[in-house]
């Protein structure tokens, strides 16, 4: 039976890891986390908040997808676009998922994310 959602992995091109460290820390407010010897061999880097974790490995023949993405939870929704786009992000808000507010923005190698609260007394 399925408990939770380890991480997402997603992908980078190669020599991609100090661009994707300052969006994930400087930009997001992640924490870069070691990865063990094995795997870090292979280049990439794992981000973590609280018990969220994204793992950007490396792709020799990157792409980024059009439409797949991890949707991330955030509280203070409008303050956390406010911070993206203060630190350069591009933020594009998306009112058509009921119950929420919600908004996108790329990595720098154009990686979709989608960041999403709840709002009180909204169904979704």
């Amino acid at each position: 039976m399925l408990a939770a959602v380890d991480h997402v992995q997603l992908a980078a091109p190669p020599g991609a890891e100090d661009a994707l460290r300052v969006y994930y820390v400087d930009v997001l407010g992640m924490t870069e986390i070691s990865k063990p010897p094995v795997l870090a061999a292979r280049g990439g880097c794992w981000f973590r908040a609280g018990a969220v974790q994204l793992h950007l490995g490396i792709e020799p023949d990157f792409r980024p997808a059009k439409k797949a993405h991890p949707g991330l939870r955030v509280t203070g929704i409008e303050a956390y676009a406010a911070r993206l786009v203060a630190r350069g992000a591009a933020v594009i808000w998306d009112d058509s998922l009921p119950g929420c507010r919600r908004f996108y923005s790329e990595d720098p190698v154009g990686n979709r994310l989608e960041f999403l609260e709840p709002v009180l007394g909204r169904q979704r």
